[in-house]
Parts: structure tokens; C-alpha cells; sequence
């Protein structure tokens, strides 16, 4: 599931970029831009650019943007490293001890949203703000056809996908394409659960950004909301920390094309005190 640049966007090239030694592997990221820090963790099978590669230029320009691509994505080398969500996060950490960013809002979407979770969960002094884009903390917070679909999913399904083209353009290793796939297919088969006890305990405010098509079963959405201390009568008492934003007329994969109405969510959460 790739985005495409429109023909206007605009194009910014990073302040810095490189990898870092992470757990056993070198991970790359890009940084653009000025300010207090904001990490972007990309969906499955994405590259920077095609994730964010609309957003980045805007957010730039009054942040430290932070991007990374995970474990087999992009310019980060395949590894036979087992893919874990503790693993991916604990990934993120070492790029902040690489970059000396002692704390940091962090963006995910899709399966970056997830490891964005987990993060939150085992990293909660790094964190200052949560945004979650399409994305769930267990497996049951997707719909039924959804998870049936990824345990349909193979290899050729991706061929001559702009997914491909994209891991083609930056992979240190383009012959490596089919174990990466392979291995991210075996990961979105198996069931996973971060657990509602330890979403319950995050203390960050938590912004969750959901298209009304997507793929998320709006029912745990709206516990996932109630567990970060949201769905209250907010006339009556205060405000909680967290947000919630329904996208009308959106599936998951043109939920990130919508770039005015992220940013929009995205900066007016982010600037908020505390």
C-alpha cells in the first residue's frame, strides 16, 4: 500500500542522514529540519519517501523530523534477525541514543503504529507525545477480513508493485526483496496483543487518527480510546489528555494521502501543552 508524490509536491532533501547500530543491525534515518523532535515510523513495506514523503516538507519547517525505516525497509539492510515489535522499538531508541535525543513525540502509522505502541509501552521516558495513524494494539482491532486477508497474502502478490519499485530504487540489496517479503507475510499472520493493560498505562497524551474505511474495527477503537482515558462527557468534566479523529470517506491507504487533514491533526495535537 504506496502513496505517490503528486506532481507538486515539494521535494526537500535531509539535514543529515545515515545509520545507526541498533541491536544487531544498522538502521537508516533521515532528519530534516529544526525544532523540538518528531520521529516517523512508516507502514509495512514502505520507504520513507512513500510514507511520508508529503508530510516531511511541511512539518519541516518548524521541526526536527526524525524518519525511519525499520528492520528490511528501504536502506536498512535485510536481516534474519527475528522481526518483533520489541525488537523494531527498541530499534527507535537506539536511533535516539545515536542522534543524543533524550525525548521525542513519535508518529505511526499502519505497522509503525503498532511498534510506535510498543515503544510507548517499554520506552515511556523517551516519549512526550503519541500519534497512532491507522493502526491497532492487537490483532482483534482489526475487522474480520482484514487479518483473514493477511494470512492470504504471498510473494507475488508484490511483484511489479510500486512497493517494489520503491524497495528497488533504495535497498542496499535488491536480490533480498523475497525474504523481506516473506518475512514480513509470516509476521502479519501471527496474532499479536501489546495488551489493554499496558495501553492503559500510558501516560503520554495519545492522538489516534483512523479513516472511517479502513480496516479498524471501530468498536475496540473506541476501547482502545477509552483505555487511553478518552470518551468522557467532556462538558461535564475535564478534558482527557488523549485525542480521537475519525476521517470520513477514508480506507487505509488513502488516509495518508489526505496531507492537509494529517497536518492539520498532527500540528494543532503536537503544540498543545501538555
Amino acid at each position: 500500500m504506496s502513496a505517490t508524490l503528486p506532481s507538486n509536491a515539494q521535494v526537500i532533501k535531509p539535514v543529515t542522514s545515515g545509520y545507526a547500530p541498533a541491536n544487531g543491525i544498522n538502521v537508516y534515518y533521515e532528519v530534516y529540519g529544526q525544532g523540538e523532535p518528531v520521529i516517523l515510523l512508516h507502514g509495512a513495506y514502505h520507504t520513507i519517501e512513500t510514507n511520508w514523503g508529503q508530510l516531511i516538507p511541511e512539518l519541516a519547517k518548524t521541526r526536527k523530523v526524525v524518519a525511519i525505516e525499520m528492520q528490511g525497509h528501504g536502506h536498512t539492510p535485510y536481516s534474519e534477525r527475528k522481526l518483533t515489535r520489541a525488537a523494531l522499538a527498541s530499534d527507535v531508541e537506539k536511533v535516539m541514543d545515536h542522534l543524543k535525543i533524550d525525548s521525542a513525540d513519535v508518529v505511526g502509522y499502519s505497522f509503525g503504529g503498532q511498534v510506535a505502541y510498543q515503544f510507548a509501552i517499554q520506552s515511556p521516558d523517551r516519549l512526550k507525545k503519541l500519534v497512532i495513524i491507522s493502526s491497532v494494539h492487537k490483532s482483534e482491532g482489526w475487522i474480520s477480513s482484514v487479518t483473514d486477508g493477511f494470512k492470504k497474502l504471498k510473494p507475488e502478490f508484490f511483484t511489479n508493485t510500486p512497493m517494489h519499485a520503491a524497495y528497488d530504487a533504495v535497498a542496499p540489496d535488491k536480490n533480498k526483496w523475497i525474504p523481506f517479503v516473506e518475512q514480513m507475510i509470516a509476521s502479519a499472520g501471527q496474532p499479536f496483543d501489546l495488551g489493554n493493560e499496558n495501553i492503559a498505562k500510558i501516560a503520554a497524551p495519545v492522538l489516534i487518527i483512523s479513516g472511517d474505511n479502513d480496516g479498524m474495527d471501530k468498536i475496540e477503537l473506541a476501547k482502545t480510546y477509552r483505555l487511553l482515558g478518552g470518551d468522557v462527557a467532556a462538558d461535564f468534566q475535564a478534558k482527557p489528555a488523549s485525542r480521537l479523529a475519525v476521517v470520513p470517506d477514508q480506507s487505509h491507504v488513502s488516509l495518508m494521502r489526505q496531507t492537509k487533514t494529517i497536518l492539520d491533526y498532527l500540528e494543532h495535537f503536537l503544540s498543545m501543552m501538555n
